[in-house]
Parts: structure tokens; C-alpha cells; sequence
């Protein structure tokens, strides 16, 4: 049985005018991970992702490097219940 996972991540650092949510955005979809990306107010990325939980293990490896132009300081990451809500990625706000 496949097991699916759902996690809301915070990242902070240098991840805004770097094209973060964008690369994020094809990482993801590369996955194959749904959820979304946006920029918040305070300077940091917030994602939501789901999916099979070995794809989802993987996106969050990757936003821990993010793309060449970005400098990853920190993640946070909360789990919660998987809800199967999405279709696909994007970027949203």
C-alpha cells in the first residue's frame, strides 16, 4: 500500500526575487507533488504539498536546497492529514 503525506512548509532565507516559487513549482509537478506556493509578507515561502510520501520527502529535500539564485536558512515543517484536494501545483496569492 502506498502511503500519502500532506505537509505545510515554511522556508526562510534568501527565497523571495530568486524565482523560488517558480522552480518550486517544477520540482514539484516533477514529483508529481500537489499542493501550492506563495510568497508572505514577513520574507519567507510557504508550500503545502501531498502526495506519496517518498515524493513528498523528496520536494521537501529540495526546498531545503532551493534553487541556484536562493540561500535556505531554515524549514519548518508541520505534518498533517492527507487531504487529496489538488490537481496540481502552482503558485497561488
Amino acid at each position: 500500500m502506498v502511503r500519502m503525506k500532506r505537509v505545510t512548509l515554511k522556508i526562510s532565507g534568501v527565497v523571495q526575487g530568486v524565482a523560488f516559487r517558480y522552480h518550486t513549482v517544477a520540482e514539484a509537478r516533477r514529483l508529481g507533488v500537489t499542493g501550492w506556493v506563495r510568497n508572505v509578507s514577513d520574507g519567507t515561502v510557504k508550500a503545502l504539498a501531498e502526495g506519496e510520501s517518498a515524493a513528498v520527502d523528496a520536494f521537501m529535500a529540495w526546498c531545503r536546497m532551493g534553487p541556484p539564485m536562493a540561500r535556505v536558512e531554515a524549514v519548518r515543517v508541520t505534518t498533517t492529514a492527507y487531504g487529496g484536494e489538488f490537481d496540481d501545483f502552482e503558485v497561488v496569492g
